[in-house]
């Protein structure tokens, strides 16, 4: 029988060690290296996005010192204060990966290193404007509803070509790439559709983006279907539990 393209993961350690960090972060990558490998890419092309929201920063040490030194963060909130906490860290960078409301745009200037979710000229003006009061630059990929779901955020496929070309007037965001989450289903066919549309965007940008913006990245795919995506072209997977374990309930001890 065909194991659904949105099983659960293989089963990942409660990491509580350094040593059971390197373990899962090992297990992970073997398996962005044999998905490379079979679809013939280089697996370095490939980086994988620890997705460390709700995991507290004592923990977060232990993930860092096993290598996980660039992290996914879904809420700003918790961004901002994880990056004060652990701001002793050398080198730690830190990439939202969830919706941004505009009136909180002034955490992810001060404290992201990327923002994957860019999907509307408000977000980009509160951005330009924080940024600039920080004096700093943000790497931004835009993202795309590629499912065309209701429930989800990210522009419409159609109307990505007519955003990319305002985004050269906000001179702090640099547009690396484009980011989807795909159809939560197991039809193999219909999630591999959404990272098949995703490149296909991409291609075409490469040919018709404004000049001097060189979008080029694909973040795509998560637990239960990077390596589908990494067939398709993803060059950032995003990775929670696979890394950190399976997130306590509220009501566990």
């Amino acid at each position: 029988m065909t194991q659904p393209v949105h099983a659960p993961e293989p089963a990942a350690v409660l990491a509580n060690s350094v040593e059971d960090f390197e373990h899962n972060l090992a297990s992970i990558r073997k398996r962005i290296d044999v998905a490379a490998r079979k679809a013939g890419r280089d697996p370095a092309s490939i980086r994988l996005l620890p997705v460390s929201k709700t995991v507290p920063e004592d923990r977060l040490r232990l993930a860092i010192a096993a290598g996980a030194t660039f992290l996914g963060e879904n809420k700003v909130q918790e961004v901002a204060r994880k990056a004060e906490i652990l701001a002793d860290i050398p080198g730690l960078k830190f990439s939202v990966i969830g919706h941004l409301q505009t009136n909180k745009a002034k955490y992810v200037a001060k404290f992201a290193d990327e923002f994957q979710a860019l999907d509307n000229l408000r977000q980009a003006e509160a951005l330009q404007r924080r940024l600039e009061d920080e004096d700093r630059q943000l790497d931004v990929f835009v993202q795309v509803n590629t499912s065309n779901e209701e429930s989800k955020f990210g522009l419409a496929p159609a109307d990505v070509q007519e955003f990319v070309n305002q985004l050269p007037q906000f001179d702090r965001l640099h547009v690396k790439g484009l980011m989807t989450l795909a159809l939560f289903s197991e039809d193999k066919d219909a999630v591999r559709a959404c990272f098949v549309r995703l490149r296909e965007i991409r291609d075409m940008l490469r040919e018709t983006a404004p000049e001097g913006m060189e979008i080029e990245e694909l973040s795509m795919g998560m637990s239960g279907d990077f390596e589908l995506a990494i067939e398709e072209g993803a060059t950032v997977v995003r990775v929670g539990q696979g890394i950190f374990g399976a997130r306590a309930l509220p009501a566990s001890s």
